[in-house]
């Protein structure tokens, strides 16, 4: 497989980035990271989540967020929301998002502690809300949480990853998510569930959303490039991590991920000064030193900024 020459990344700061944080982050706050982001050049942004407020708290505001964000889809930015039923979906479509994803767990374990529900009944909600999103004019897109490692049920076996997915293309998803929800895959099974995926819906585009709780996350960007996968998930700085999984921790970083793949070649259009100047506000918004890598060190060596 034919490594990719420029690759789309997903910001997900404000959603997988946020949503754990013990401070709930006011919504102009929210707005203005936003803003840095898209001036760095990210046209595709998580911009948070129609949930249950009682229970992610931090996602109340997604509605006031994304609104104030839509005149920004002028300028080709494509905003995106997390929806797990068909009150979600509803929600999304009354702030006028064009864009969301669906979430179902890959495990049963997981899926009874991420939507209080075995995956046919998730399963179930889930595609109505696609039916409703697809009746709205919406782009729907379908990711599995614990694609490769379940906290609750231990491996997850390709076939089975692949028929959970399976009723969500045939019922139209413009493409689908593979999560590391808990940041424990190494690039063997990334690359083993992965290309299952791959060859059981050529025709769907395939992203990887990664967290990095053991260090694996760049190695496991490196695998799926070598499997021509062009789509990844990153939160600013590293944050992130489920409520609902049991030891996840932060995402792999959006500087750590335009920093590796342009080191190995490979474009995203983001500009590395301007996403730097991301990290002084973002931390001062959760009150707490970033993770990533980049983070750590005063520059980014002159030499990779392309």
């Amino acid at each position: 497989m034919v490594r990719p020459a420029s690759v789309h990344i997903l910001d997900t700061t404000l959603r997988d980035g946020l949503q754990i944080e013990s401070t709930i982050v006011p919504t102009d706050t929210k707005v203005e990271l936003a803003q840095r982001l898209i001036a760095a050049g990210l046209t595709q942004i998580e911009v948070g989540s129609f949930v249950n407020p009682k229970k992610v708290p931090q996602m109340a505001d997604t509605g006031d967020v994304l609104q104030r964000l839509q005149p920004y889809e002028d300028q080709g930015v494509d905003f995106f929301t997390l929806v797990f039923n068909l009150k979600g979906a509803q929600r999304a479509v009354d702030a006028g998002a064009k864009n969301i994803k669906l979430v179902v767990s890959a495990s049963e374990g997981h899926s009874q502690a991420n939507s209080d529900a075995p995956i046919a009944q998730a399963t179930e909600r889930l595609l109505a809300a696609a039916e409703f999103a697809t009746d709205n004019g919406l782009r729907w897109d379908i990711t599995t949480a614990v694609s490769f490692i379940c906290p609750f049920d231990g491996i997850t076996e390709a076939d089975r990853l692949v028929e959970v997915i399976r009723p969500f293309v045939t019922a139209g998803a413009h493409s689908i998510g593979v999560a590391d929800t808990i940041g424990n895959a190494n690039p063997s099974l990334v690359r083993t569930n992965t290309s299952a995926v791959m060859e059981a819906f050529p025709g769907t585009p395939i992203g990887l959303h990664l967290h990095d709780t053991y260090n694996f996350g760049m190695a496991n960007v490196i695998a799926a490039l070598d499997l021509g996968i062009a789509h990844f998930d990153a939160a600013m700085g590293g944050l992130g991590g489920c409520p609902f999984a049991p030891g996840a921790a932060g995402n792999i970083g959006t500087d750590d991920l335009v920093h590796l793949l342009h080191r190995e070649g490979v474009a995203t259009g983001v500009d590395v000064d301007a996403l730097a100047r991301v990290r002084d506000p973002l931390t001062a918004a959760v009150g707490h030193d970033l993770t990533s890598s980049l983070s750590q060190i005063p520059a980014t060596p002159s030499a990779y900024r392309g």
